[in-house]
């Protein structure tokens, strides 16, 4: 009869124990499972070390894997084994053809004698962590399923005896064998999933964890040098802060009269616009305007090179390298092809949680867009980052471009009614000019103006001029004339 075990053991991995909500149960066993190429040799090995450094002692059974295989893999890591047992069966004996038997059937004599090498490992070693690598080659050996399942039951029960915590390993080559999930006391799926540009994905999913509560669903990790990081899915709903609201100016008295008095802590604004109508401009006045307040802020860019945006941010009079350079302003050029959502999550988590960053801008959704796999969970994720963003009081600028100049514009994905400000941008006609429009078609914060106002971007900053009331169809792109609104006087480099 096996005392109650209440507590919890690490298991090495960043962001794994945050998933299984606080780690493993000690003293069980528990099937790591994927593909080659997951991680698995990975895992198990960081298992094994952070148990190490706690001065438990750590065993790595290899069937599969020679015991200079494992250094090299630890090697890339930057880690060393030599505080680790292991135990390599994958010998020289297993080619012996004089030592194969004639009577009994080579696979019998070759089971019996693999657990019991094991055993009698375990025992010199006594072990408090132990990794089995890997099943595949049990199952090899076992030739039937019921002699396999009564091998990892045995086994099982041995190491259980043994008060071990054991990781076995499978590289899923047996789709259809379901033993092992019910034999095991926590399954951990490991997927790696290759696209057709960029960077391959991994993914985890706990398929079950007897005893605990453990966040379900599919969470994103990185396999690097250093070993596997994973980031939980975000839940908004786990992370509630005490704020007040304030409404902080944008630094443009023109947007700042049309939202009502400016940007509210804790809200989010849509910019939407087609390309080159000056989105990133503007966003870029509302960062520099919370910057000049003290507030620390964080700009990803999808979209421009940042020789570009610091080049184009001072020609218009806002130069934003002394805050970066002053720690104040952090620029992080982001590529969708080498990103998971669930990486770029963590990432404005670190942000807000670890730096202290008030003020976000993501620069753009568009290419956000590229790197979920469908619509859909864009939605989804963007709500639940929204969410949280907006728990923790950020103030938060999204930019969304939009298909097409004048007239008919989409959008590539619908957010508008995530976003609690809406800032339109359009395009339109008068006397042979391309000219700009702006406006406020929402804002859940604060009365905002209905009006319509032409907008100019040049050395001055960001200028709104009078309503355009002596124009109808402004946002179609295709204006008509019925009044007499002067359109602003053009100022030196205002298109740039």
């Amino acid at each position: 009869m096996h005392t109650a075990v209440s507590s919890r053991i690490s298991t090495g991995i960043p962001g794994l124990d945050d998933i299984l909500g606080g780690g493993l149960t000690p003293q069980r066993v528990y099937l790591v499972e994927g593909s080659p190429g997951a991680g698995k040799t990975t895992l198990g090995l960081q298992f094994l070390l952070d148990g190490a450094a706690k001065g438990e002692a750590g065993l790595y059974i290899t069937l599969s894997e020679t015991a200079d295989e494992l250094a090299a893999v630890a090697a890339s890591h930057g880690w060393s084994i030599d505080a680790l047992a292991v135990f390599e069966l994958a010998g020289e004996t297993a080619l012996d053809i004089d030592a194969q038997q004639s009577v009994f059937h080579p696979s019998e004599i070759e089971l019996g004698e693999t657990t019991r090498d094991v055993m009698s490992k375990v025992d010199d070693v006594r072990p408090v962590r132990v990794v089995f690598d890997s099943l595949s080659e049990m199952r090899l050996l076992a030739q039937n399923p019921l002699r396999y399942r009564r091998q990892i039951l045995a086994l099982k029960q041995f190491f259980s005896a043994r008060a071990c915590t054991v990781l076995l390993l499978d590289d899923k080559t047996s789709q259809s064998d379901q033993h092992l999930h019910s034999i095991a006391h926590g399954v951990i799926s490991l997927e790696q999933i290759a696209k057709e540009f960029g960077k391959e994905r991994r993914r985890v999913n706990i398929i079950k964890m007897r005893g605990i509560r453990f966040r379900g669903g599919y969470h994103d990790y990185v396999l690097d040098t250093g070993g596997i990081t994973m980031f939980p899915r975000l839940v908004a709903a786990e992370h509630l802060r005490d704020f007040k609201p304030a409404v902080h100016p944008t630094g443009s008295d023109g947007i700042d009269a049309l939202l009502g008095g400016g940007l509210v802590r804790g809200t989010n604004t849509l910019i939407v616009g087609p390309s080159g109508i000056g989105k990133t401009t503007v966003s870029t006045r509302c960062l520099l305007s919370a910057l000049e307040r003290g507030e620390r802020a964080a700009f990803y860019l999808f979209d421009e090179g940042l020789s570009t945006f610091f080049a184009r941010s001072t020609a218009l009079g806002m130069d934003m390298r002394p805050f970066v350079d002053s720690g104040q302003l952090a620029i992080h050029h982001i590529d969708p092809a080498e990103l998971s959502p669930g990486e770029f999550a963590q990432k404005l988590r670190d942000s807000v949680e670890q730096r202290g960053m008030s003020f976000i801008v993501i620069d753009s959704l568009n290419a956000y867009l590229q790197a979920m796999p469908g619509e859909q969970y864009l939605i989804l994720q963007m709500h639940e980052l929204l969410s949280y963003l907006n728990q923790q009081g950020v103030t938060t600028v999204l930019v969304l471009g939009q298909h097409g100049m004048v007239g008919e514009v989409k959008s590539d994905v619908d957010l508008s009614y995530l976003s609690d400000s809406t800032l339109l941008m359009r395009f339109f006609e008068s006397n042979g000019r391309l000219r700009r429009a702006i406006t406020v078609i929402k804002s859940r914060a604060a009365e905002h103006a209905l009006t319509i106002h032409e907008l100019q971007l040049g050395r001055e900053g960001v200028r709104v001029g009078p309503p355009l009331e002596g124009f109808d169809g402004v946002l179609s792109g295709l204006p008509s004339y019925r009044g007499a609104t002067p359109m602003m006087a053009s100022t030196p480099h205002a298109d740039s």
